[in-house]
């Protein structure tokens, strides 16, 4: 084992020196130092040294960072600037600290991070308010996001190191031959930090799962899972209360519920879907309006407050879908058979229900537990198909309502929702789980006739509970938001649209999303569209859950929350039980509690997310990992300033040409206009250019795929 991992950071020499003194301050900001402790805790140990640390210590001083006790002693200074947020520390091991109420994240240098890792809850204060972005320090952690972190175990010496699958989300810990638990050299591992001495850079820590040796799918979804924090594995007392639920109804809880069970009802899904969250039903009425009802899995009739289910469902927050399977937020017996709806089976639903005309609007509403039978379950692309002219199963139904969906979604856009065709890459798998085609799918008329009686309900219901409550003012609530975007990032959208020739001409935030619909429809069949319309994602704010309302900027709704996927979404959960309690007339419990499970439900949504987006990843290196030596046509979808992204275009996987392997000329990165150009040539590459590329090298534990542009 080298010596480097397990020897404390050393000074090397004067440069840095700074950062580390004050490191040793603001993580014990209560205690005082002399000069030799000082020396002793930065390896301070020749006297040019130390007299360069005494010299730092009186400057420190004249700054008034530190106070001056007697000659040899010092002591930080209170600072009452001190703020505090969550850390988002980047690949390059800086960091970012988002501070409510400031207008700007403040900018951690990686000697000012202390002992912080990626999303902890930390201490900071201001070292140089700065002109465009303040500069803070870490002083304290608060709260660690994680304690437990997997990698690969490096053994030498009857010592050994856990090596972290992510530099960004991981850490190097030391482990002792006691703690090792069977863990051998070589093997992946899930290490639970159990002490980090303040002294140090490197924390000790224990084995608690061998998850087995690196290549495979099962153990690189495993590490995936649980280097963000999310086990695969229900906890003994959740299955046990799973396993107690009934699929049989009771017929005293039928009685207390609306029975939609003589009314046409089915669900359209992906085909290979297990969970049903939502059902439709529709029936014509005699004046020629229709009666929609959307018919929800009643999941809080099964899961209680407090109960083990209920403590699990909230620490998982949501369900996670990786590309070879999902780990769900309830335990199978639940998300797949008893709330799920599925056909030909009786089952308890919680009902938002419409009276509408055929133009769309809603004349009346009902929201309410009901009991429906799903007559018939529908593939998305068996509904497609209906859409689109073929005879099948209810089909004079299915094309009326959407009919209806087409015009409310008409109209939604024109109020100024954001017109996103979203794009999902998915990967066709072979018996033994190996990936052997990718396919793109795009959302066709089916989805969308969905997706709009969904975003219906969760608005109605979100207006219903946003009206002065029978018993408090203001009714304890769960609202899924999203903020208008910036300005500055706006601004470089349209800067980076100008490239392409297309203009984007807006005077304020209020016509922005007017304006980006007209330039996507202009655009759509253009090469350029999707790498546009990737940007104008990346330049929105982030959808979150929240308990104050600000409405929701993409779907143009003032009023939004999530009713409709209680299965997957502990958001949807909590919003069903805040219903009930108002429809019943009874006091909501909840109130400063919401605050608290928004910032969890959110964290562990991105968490979800991330870990999604490198299984996915994994299954792209893959794919191509036998593909090495062979060339392929492409179209550039990144530019930094380490290189570009080409996505090929025969399987949409990504891979990276570095800056360095381009040949030909010297190239670097143009900041201002965002392109890679050659500094005597000046030959330039620019986003949606079509290039030709070599796979060089592909790595399945970095995710990364290699690319050499093709000589010409």
């Amino acid at each position: 084992m080298p010596k480097k991992f397990f020897k404390t950071k050393t000074l090397g020499s004067f440069k840095g020196i700074t950062p580390q003194i004050m490191r040793v301050f603001e993580q014990n900001p209560d205690d005082e130092y002399s000069h030799k402790e000082i020396c002793s805790k930065i390896d301070a140990n020749n006297p040019a040294l130390r007299q360069q640390v005494y010299d730092v210590l009186l400057q420190l001083s004249k700054r008034n960072l530190l106070k001056q006790l007697t000659h040899q002693s010092f002591k930080l200074v209170e600072n009452k600037n001190t703020l505090s947020g969550r850390i988002e520390i980047t690949q390059r091991g800086s960091g970012f600290v988002v501070v409510e109420g400031e207008e700007k994240d403040i900018f951690i240098a990686p000697h000012n991070i202390g002992q912080a890792m990626h999303n902890d809850l930390v201490k900071l204060r201001i070292i140089n308010p700065g002109k465009n972005r303040p500069e803070g320090a870490v002083m304290q952690v608060l709260e660690r996001e994680k304690t437990q972190f997997v990698g690969t175990i490096k053994m030498s010496d009857k010592k050994a190191m856990l090596i972290p699958d992510n530099a960004r989300s991981g850490i190097q810990i030391q482990i002792s031959e006691g703690q090792l638990n069977g863990a051998v050299n070589g093997v992946k591992a899930l290490v639970k930090i159990t002490v980090w001495p303040k002294s140090t850079s490197i924390p000790f820590g224990e084995v608690i799962a061998i998850l087995g040796y690196p290549g495979t799918n099962d153990v690189e979804m495993l590490s995936i899972l649980y280097n963000q924090g999310i086990d695969p594995i229900f906890p003994d007392a959740v299955l046990e209360e799973a396993e107690q639920v009934s699929i049989n109804l009771d017929e005293h809880e039928i009685a207390k519920r609306k029975d939609f069970r003589e009314i046409l009802t089915f669900t359209i899904d992906p085909a290979d879907a297990k969970d049903f969250d939502d059902a439709i039903s529709y029936q014509e009425l005699s004046n020629g309006d229709f009666e929609l009802g959307v018919h929800i899995a009643d999941v809080s009739h099964y899961v209680r407050p407090g109960s083990a289910m209920d403590k699990e469902a909230l620490k998982r927050s949501n369900s996670v879908y990786l590309v070879d399977r999902v780990i769900p937020m309830l335990p199978e017996q639940l998300s797949n058979i008893a709330c799920s709806l599925r056909p030909h089976e009786d089952k308890y639903s919680f009902s938002a229900v419409f009276v509408m005309n055929r133009k769309g609007d809603v004349k009346s509403e009902w929201f309410g537990k009901t009991v429906i039978h799903s007559n018939r379950r529908f593939s998305y692309e068996e509904a497609q198909e209906i859409i689109e002219g073929k005879s099948g199963d209810h089909e004079n139904e299915i094309r009326a309502i959407d009919k209806v969906a087409k015009i409310i979604r008409k109209e939604r856009l024109a109020q100024g929702a954001l017109n996103i065709e979203s794009e999902e890459m998915r990967f066709q798998l072979d018996e033994k789980g190996h990936p052997i085609g990718t396919i793109v799918k795009t959302s066709k008329d089916a989805h969308k006739l969905i997706e709009e009686f969904m975003l219906l309900a969760n608005k109605r219901v979100c207006t219903y509970l946003s009206k002065p409550s029978k018993n408090k003012d203001v009714i304890p609530m769960i609202y899924r938001v999203h903020d208008k975007p910036d300005p500055e990032k706006i601004g470089f959208l349209k800067l980076f649209i100008d490239k392409f020739g297309h203009e984007l001409s807006y005077q304020g935030m209020d016509e922005i999303a007017k304006n980006i619909n007209h330039l996507l429809l202009n655009i759509r069949a253009e090469n350029e569209f999707p790498l546009i319309q990737s940007m104008v994602i990346r330049s929105m704010a982030k959808a979150t859950y929240e308990t104050a309302n600000i409405g929701h900027f993409g779907l143009a709704f003032t009023h939004y929350s999530h009713f409709t996927s209680p299965i997957r979404r502990y958001a949807d959960l909590m919003v069903h039980r805040i219903l009930e309690q108002e429809l019943q007339g009874r006091n909501h419990t909840y109130g400063n509690s919401l605050d608290e499970i928004c910032k969890l439900i959110s964290r562990n949504e991105r968490k979800a997310s991330e870990a999604e987006r490198e299984s996915t990843k994994y299954f792209q290196t893959l794919f191509v990992i036998d593909r090495i030596g062979e060339e392929f046509e492409g179209v550039i979808s990144g530019i930094t300033e380490h290189g570009m992204y080409v996505r090929l275009l025969e399987n949409n996987c990504e891979g990276m040409v570095s800056m360095q392997s381009i040949e030909g000329d010297r190239y670097y990165f143009d900041a201002d206009k965002f392109r890679i150009i050659g500094s005597r040539f000046h030959k330039e590459y620019n986003f949606g250019d079509s290039v030709k590329v070599k796979i060089t090298d592909v790595s399945t534990k970095k995710r990364q795929i290699d690319l050499m542009l093709s000589k010409d």
